[in-house]
């Protein structure tokens, strides 16, 4: 089972993911504004069409959310690591042998599935994390069967955690769950920051 400070990181994650895309719908909310637009008209005069001081309040909110995000996420990659330590020494003496890159953390119970992963790019960063087709996805970040919604949540995950360690559960086969490491980057032009195709599964809730 994953451990209670595992529990509590992802926790604090999903707290930090719901209060960035709060501010980033603030901005949204001021013309569009976003990270980069301009605060000033063609004459050089504070803009009169949006509240300057909500939006730069929540650009400066979002970047230090942001490296927090970063650091936090760094302590879910040691504690996996660490889980991972664990399980490959209470598993010694098994004979089935996984690829060493992939992350695993064999789970007790399982999970409703999010999602059925139906194809794997050669050399992307899910063949990497050791995502294969017919895995079902029971977690993704932060998502799970209790707060997806569509392939749009995963989209803002995966933006929300380039270049970032993303904890993904799967259930293959018998094995119960695994717990992988993926990282979204980009890889190849025009390939997407996955290089898999996740199709979602209906909740029977």
């Amino acid at each position: 089972m994953a451990s209670e400070k595992m529990k509590q990181l992802i926790s604090r994650r999903d707290d930090l993911e719901a209060e960035i895309k709060a501010l980033h719908e603030v901005l949204d909310s001021q013309k569009s504004i976003g990270m980069e637009g301009a605060l000033i008209d063609t004459e050089g005069f504070p803009r009169a069409d949006i509240d300057i001081y909500s939006v730069r309040h929540a650009r400066q909110k979002i970047i230090c959310l942001q490296n927090d995000h970063k650091a936090l996420m760094d302590e879910i990659e040691e504690e996996l690591y660490r889980i991972h330590a664990e399980a490959r020494l209470a598993s010694q003496g098994t004979t089935q042998q996984e690829p060493a890159h992939v992350q695993e953390v064999k789970e007790i119970i399982i999970r409703e599935p999010i999602g059925t992963v139906m194809s794997v790019d050669e050399g992307s960063p899910a063949e990497l994390a050791g995502l294969k087709v017919g895995d079902s996805v029971v977690q993704f970040g932060s998502l799970t069967a209790e707060n997806f919604q569509g392939l749009q949540n995963i989209a803002t995950v995966v933006q929300h955690s380039i270049d970032k360690a993303l904890p993904v559960a799967v259930v293959r086969d018998s094995l119960g769950e695994i717990m992988l490491l993926l990282v979204p980057k980009r890889w190849k032009p025009d390939k997407g920051l996955l290089g898999c195709n996740i199709k979602p599964v209906t909740s029977s809730r």
